[in-house]
């Protein structure tokens, strides 16, 4: 398995933790605060996030200490894999900046906008991901 695919399911594993540890947080503080949108979410979210970044970094210092020859190395192929499952993956980053554009321009609470910018930051990785595994895979629009 070469680097870049070791972090491509770094990044995939760690966006789908990230999230469920945030919804883990979020949804049980819902009933106590009377309702979804009144939940506390802001320092849930912001510690979800810092955690998946830090949790990146660490793992992705474990992956190169374990195999030091295929740390930072890439050749043509994961080139180009990386370069199409980004493109793939960045149309959910469009949809969250819509989402949040509309969001606010019809005045909804702050809560939903964070929120479906944060989502669709994650639907992001994950479709990157799964886009990059299968052209790892063996599925290759080239």
């Amino acid at each position: 398995m070469s680097w870049e695919e070791k972090s491509t399911w770094i990044m995939g594993v760690v966006s789908v933790v990230g999230y469920a540890v945030y919804l883990g947080l979020l949804l049980p503080a819902v009933p106590s605060a009377g309702g979804l949108a009144e939940a506390p979410y802001v320092a849930s979210m912001l510690w979800t996030i810092g955690g998946a970044i830090i949790a990146s970094i660490i793992l992705h210092i474990l992956a190169a200490v374990i195999s030091p020859q295929d740390a930072n190395t890439k050749d043509q192929r994961d080139r180009e894999i990386y370069r199409a499952g980004e493109y793939i993956g960045q149309s959910f980053v469009v949809i969250g900046a819509l989402s949040a554009m509309i969001l606010a321009m019809l005045d909804i609470d702050q809560f939903w906008i964070a929120n479906a910018v944060y989502l669709c930051f994650v639907l992001s990785g994950i479709l990157s991901t799964i886009a990059k595994i299968a052209m790892y895979r063996g599925f290759h629009p080239w």
